[in-house]
């Protein structure tokens, strides 16, 4: 008979640390603001905006504060014209220009928002859109954008100052979340 390990609890680590522990309560948290009946992010509700799948130029980087400035979308890179899809099913909110820019945003059933600039639209508030749909054109000018032009596509949910910017990507299950690998005296931990 092979006698018990013995450990020093001096020396124990505990098996999850706080940065997991944080991460998971994060997600819950996120998970929780879905209303009742929502589909989760990724779940094939949504498509890409644009077509063929367009290289990110800016990701999704939103301020520490509602109040601060922020990347609230991701820049998609496109050629000036090109059709701009409808991201998932859902109804037209707006279609016109804000802050001098023109926008057309779509109110989703699971209670998401997508929104698109810089568009000229095709569609107008109140139109019913499948995913797929196309929209309206991009048009060239996107402040900041390195490539000849690009489509800023955002995601939130709510209004105002109830509105939870979402990552846009997440609606197409392409964030992922990666956890940081057991060290080798973790593992001696965890077996």
């Amino acid at each position: 008979m092979i006698p018990p390990v013995r450990r020093d609890p001096a020396r124990a680590r505990p098996l999850v640390g706080p940065t997991v522990i944080a991460l998971l309560i994060a997600l819950l948290l996120a998970c929780s603001r879905a209303p009742a009946g929502a589909a989760p992010p990724g779940s094939g509700t949504y498509g890409w905006p644009l077509n063929p799948r367009p290289a990110v130029v800016a990701a999704f980087d939103p301020p520490a504060q509602r109040w601060q400035t922020g990347h609230r979308g991701v820049d998609l890179a496109v050629a000036p014209g090109s059709p701009v899809l409808s991201a998932g099913p859902g109804t037209v909110r707006f279609a016109g220009v804000v802050a001098g820019r023109p926008t057309v945003s779509i109110a989703h059933p699971d209670g998401t928002i997508t929104t698109y600039e810089p568009v000229t639209a095709s569609v107008r508030a109140g139109t019913v859109v499948a995913r797929g749909d196309q929209i309206g054109v991009v048009q060239a000018g996107h402040p900041g954008c390195r490539a000849a032009a690009c489509l800023h596509w955002g995601a939130r949910r709510g209004s105002g100052h109830q509105a939870v910017y979402l990552d846009p990507l997440s609606l197409l299950g392409a964030v992922h979340m990666r956890l940081k690998p057991l060290q080798p005296h973790d593992a001696e931990l965890a077996s």
